[in-house]
């Protein structure tokens, strides 16, 4: 019998349904804390699984042609033409290290409302730079969940050989050398259950159903949230892409990706890592928009917060960080 892929494998399991699920739990070695968890419905799983939707755009070889270290995952919407722009020439442009390849993929959705010349737009794209995923699920805000889970989808079929993972807004600056670098200074203790960024421990629902981030009490009872990481940015072993989406036929969705993830982990039984500085203390990966200084940010991961042009604007001078600071 010919040995299977993980990439046959998955896809296998997409075709086939829970079954499949239980395969590859056991062949994965992934023990649940508690042997009376529930399965949310396949209704409700349905709305977050990609195998519910289908690929518009893909790039399904380009991890086996490259051999990434890093992947970084942008979620974007389809109009956000000059935000993919602006990363393209700042800090997504893969030639930003020396001695590992680091990919550049936006993660796309359709939009409410089709537009046929926006989409000419994305394939011209997609053919010239070869960076482009797209799934046919409609890209709104209370569907990030979903733009999530894609991404680790994504990840657990075609790009495992990857060993590290930063899913990244579009609004952020990111140092990736510095990256690169803290991920090689711990060394091997990261290869597996390792997720990083800002950790949040005190987490409660927002009930006023006006806001932005309202979760009623039939979607999420519980009156905190478990620890998770800020979705502005996060780093992660692609070993978890593969168990987080596995941990989704256990988690009922909620439409704040960063708090689902994190509920995923809690399945797992894996606690985030906050990414810190021990010498003086400092967040790495900051959620907080900060005035722009050359050596300030020489020594952050992640600032979030930059239009498109502020970004064109502080690269330039960003270069001579590493001859100033």
């Amino acid at each position: 019998m010919p040995k299977l892929s993980l990439r046959r494998v998955l896809t296998y399991l997409a075709v086939t349904g829970f079954s499949t699920i239980l395969f590859i739990l056991v062949l994965n070695n992934i023990y649940w804390h508690d042997t009376n968890r529930t399965l949310i419905s396949k209704e409700l799983h349905d709305v977050i699984s990609p195998s519910s939707y289908r690929y518009i755009l893909n790039q399904p070889d380009l991890c086996e042609k490259k051999r990434p270290y890093l992947v970084l995952m942008i979620p974007v919407t389809l109009r956000e033409i000059e935000a993919r722009t602006a990363i393209r020439k700042t800090w997504g442009h893969e030639s930003l290290t020396s001695g590992v390849t680091v990919l550049r993929l936006f993660v796309i959705g359709r939009p409410v409302q089709n537009d046929p010349t926006l989409q000419q737009q994305l394939e011209r794209e997609s053919k010239e730079y070869g960076d482009i995923v797209q799934m046919d699920f409609v890209d709104t805000y209370h569907n990030l969940t979903i733009k999530t889970m894609m991404t680790m989808n994504w990840i657990a079929i075609y790009c495992q050989r990857a060993r590290y993972a930063l899913k990244i807004d579009a609004d952020n600056f990111l140092n990736v050398p510095y990256l690169v670098n803290y991920l090689h200074a711990k060394g091997e203790s990261l290869r597996e259950d390792y997720i990083s960024g800002s950790v949040i421990r005190d987490g409660h629902p927002n009930r006023n159903s006006h806001s932005k981030w309202f979760l009623s009490e039939d979607i999420y009872p519980d009156t905190s949230y478990p620890t998770y990481v800020s979705g502005a940015a996060y780093v992660f072993s692609t070993d978890l892409a593969l168990k987080i989406s596995l941990a989704s036929r256990f988690v009922q969705p909620v439409p704040l990706e960063d708090v689902y993830v994190g509920l995923c982990l809690r399945e797992l039984g894996v606690k985030p890592v906050y990414a810190t500085c021990f010498l003086r203390l400092r967040n790495l990966f900051e959620v907080r928009k900060m005035k722009y200084d050359r050596c300030t940010f020489a020594s952050r991961i992640t600032v979030n917060g930059f239009k498109p042009q502020e970004l064109l604007y502080i690269w330039h001078d960003f270069q001579n960080a590493r001859f100033t600071c």
